[in-house]
């Protein structure tokens, strides 16, 4: 492989806005494929990739390039060429590259890679608590797992097609898929590529949802004819998941406090056809209490540390800090609380997080169940996936049912 100049100044820009102006790795990498019109899918490849790629292992780079945050220019030339010696990719003659004792660089990497926080490259009170909550064999096998690149998952729209004509429409647009075992409505991506672009995509016959995030609605058991509510709905992956098991009969009624969101799952709605939704935007308690009593299913897509999607956040590790874990558990428990109500007698309740902890998850439930409105509710099932042994995002769902 052979490094283009222009394609490595867009990195390091964009690992300087990340790193040193705490800014989205996502929202910056979008941004860095705007900026040469020229490129092709190759080059735009390389700059997504390789800034992701440098994002998830940057304490292991740091600490083999002998840098430190806040990061200077020079500082990320030398983390860039960590990444591209550990890759076996060959440094040209530039100015940046002078002197990188590639051998040396190869050993130290050998030495850290014997100590987890590094090999892993993760913050060490994260480390602590995943040892604290998952144990350590199991917390060593997920977050190993965790920092395996994501892969491209589909969730076929219903409303519009089935798996096997869009298998082939994408085929037609020469995108390879296949089929996933115990996900009824995924197809994988062979290799990655923008499918963004192709009209499938455009017609609405799929959205980019990983297979985790597709068991949600599938387990809050929903019926065409329902009224069922998704209190954290965000940009709406799950609500037009559930619109297609409902078969666009009923209602959905998708609440959020952030407006911009909804307005994102309008736009997806539309393209998906899917035309049983309100939007409700929680500004007071208002909208919450008028459902008091009155869903067939409430899902709760609870905000949570993420830590169960870092393959696809990696940045998030490094903006995650032990106080938002702290307050997240008082929120993630009083939205149940609050939002369960919502259920009526006979009614079911889904709390999901993309988080493998424990105390996020499991403890929630059980800490529930025990107050006064959780008391009218049973426990039905839950399950945890795990990404070392899916494959695929860590992610938790419980099933509650309100007593009769």
């Amino acid at each position: 492989m052979r490094l283009h100049r222009n394609l490595c100044f867009a990195v390091i820009d964009g690992l300087l806005l990340i790193f040193n102006e705490g800014e989205y790795a996502d929202k910056v990498i979008q941004q860095l494929l705007k900026r040469d019109k020229r490129w092709g899918s190759r080059d735009r490849g390389f700059v997504a990739e390789t800034t992701y790629d440098i994002v998830r292992w940057k304490r292991l780079y740091a600490e083999i390039a002998n840098v430190k945050e806040p990061f200077s220019r020079d500082d990320m030339w030398r983390l860039f060429a960590v990444w591209a010696t550990l890759k076996g990719i060959k440094l040209p003659d530039w100015k940046y590259f002078e002197n990188t004792p590639t051998r040396k660089i190869k050993g130290k990497f050998d030495e850290l890679s014997k100590i987890r926080k590094f090999r892993e490259s993760i913050p060490d009170w994260i480390d602590e608590l995943g040892i604290r909550e998952l144990g350590e064999d199991l917390w060593t096998k997920e977050i190993a797992a965790l920092n395996k690149q994501a892969e491209v998952i589909l969730r076929v729209n219903t409303l519009k097609t089935n798996k096997k004509d869009l298998q082939l429409k994408l085929q037609s647009e020469n995108i390879e898929t296949e089929f996933l075992p115990n996900h009824p409505n995924a197809l994988k991506l062979k290799e990655r590529s923008n499918v963004f672009i192709t009209e499938a995509f455009k017609n609405g016959w799929f959205e980019v949802q990983d297979a985790s995030s597709q068991l949600v609605a599938e387990f809050l058991d929903v019926k065409p004819g329902m009224k069922v509510v998704d209190t954290c709905a965000g940009a709406g992956g799950k609500t037009l998941h559930l619109a297609s098991l409902m078969e666009n009969k009923g209602q959905i009624v998708a609440m959020d406090i952030y407006e911009s969101k909804l307005k994102k799952l309008k736009v997806r709605a539309r393209r998906n056809g899917v035309h049983n939704i309100d939007l409700k935007v929680i500004e007071s308690t208002k909208p919450i209490k008028k459902l008091y009593n009155k869903a067939d299913r409430v899902l709760i897509d609870a905000p949570c540390s993420g830590l169960g999607v870092l393959r696809r956040n990696p940045d998030s590790k490094w903006k995650l800090e032990p106080k938002f874990l702290d307050n997240i558990r008082i929120t993630q428990q009083e939205i149940l609380q609050q939002y369960s109500r919502m259920v009526k007698s006979g009614g079911k309740l889904v709390y999901a997080t993309c988080s493998v902890l424990p105390s996020e998850n499991q403890k929630q439930v059980e800490k529930f169940l025990t107050s006064d409105i959780g008391k009218e509710f049973i426990f039905v099932k839950d399950k945890k996936v795990l990404a070392h042994k899916s494959g695929f995002d860590g992610f938790y769902m419980a099933l509650l049912e309100r007593k009769q």
